[in-house]
């Protein structure tokens, strides 16, 4: 069995460990637990992993965010894997820090890396891990927010909810989304 796992984010050292790339955060944590390095190679910097017999193919978009849509489109082409075999991980505003949520399928909620997949897929119905970022910013001060690091106070939560966002992606693979929900959401 084959898995996509798409880590949302936008390449760039300007844009590293902010909240928008947990995406990218959660996929770089996973690639050094496992020994593996990404390579550029079309329109993502690409992996795999094998986890009880399942290979994970994961992939960190070079399309930047708003444009998420063509690789992930690209790579489940390029490598015959189903829609339901795709786990978009992604940042969200609308939770509060420390709750991670796997959803079957949903709306963009104003995403720009979600809005374009649909678009690209013509549909919402692929898996998506919501990592709470909070909603902590003044109004109008959303981009600033998103495109900004995890404040001091913050950080020192992150590397629990990677590797329990990791713990969730191999669940994903392993007993499906259903069985992954009832088991860590919350």
């Amino acid at each position: 069995m084959k898995y996509l796992i798409v880590g949302l984010g936008n390449i760039g050292p300007e844009y590293a460990d902010t909240r928008h790339n947990i995406g990218f955060m959660v996929l770089d944590e996973y690639a050094k637990q496992e020994n593996v390095k990404f390579h550029n190679m079309r329109l993502a910097y690409y992996t795999e992993v094998s986890h009880k017999g399942r290979t994970l193919h994961l992939i960190k978009p070079t399309t930047y965010m708003n444009l998420s849509g063509k690789a992930l489109n690209h790579w489940m082409k390029e490598l015959k894997i189903p829609v339901q075999n795709v786990l978009v991980i992604v940042d969200d505003l609308a939770l509060p820090l420390g709750t991670l949520r796997l959803k079957p399928k949903g709306s963009a909620a104003g995403h720009n890396g979600l809005r374009n997949i649909e678009a690209v897929l013509g549909n919402n119905e692929y898996a998506r891990l919501r990592f709470g970022i909070s909603d902590n910013y003044p109004k109008g001060r959303q981009v600033d927010y998103v495109l900004g690091g995890f404040d001091d106070d913050e950080k020192p939560e992150l590397p629990a909810l990677i590797d329990r966002s990791i713990e969730m992606v191999k669940s994903f693979a392993t007993i499906g989304t259903e069985l992954t929900m009832t088991k860590f959401n919350k």
